[in-house]
């Protein structure tokens, strides 16, 4: 997969709002109610991201997720950072 021009990585950013770029990868924090609340979205999207093929950088800090997405293989963000990102943000919500 190529690897997105400035242009594109723009549009891209616009679908996914609450994604900030940093450098070659995009990132997001997710806030839960607890430390097994935040491990049970982890386990969640560890299984879609090994579905797609893609995986990501995960954080865990008590309640609070990071995931950072970019394309190791094609040396940065491609359109597959931006659909895995789309597809967790529709996880459910996974705070109780």
């Amino acid at each position: 997969m190529s690897k997105l021009n400035a242009s594109e990585i723009k549009s891209a950013l616009a679908a996914v709002p609450e994604w900030t770029r940093k450098g070659a990868a995009i990132a997001r924090t997710y806030q839960f109610k607890d430390f097994p609340a935040a491990v049970r979205f982890v386990n969640v999207v560890a299984e879609i991201a090994g579905q797609a093929w893609h995986h990501p950088d995960i954080d865990i800090r008590w309640n609070k997720v990071t995931l950072t997405l970019t394309t190791h293989d094609a040396g940065g963000l491609t359109k597959k950072d931006f659909v895995l990102a789309q597809r967790c943000d529709r996880l459910p919500d996974l705070k109780g």
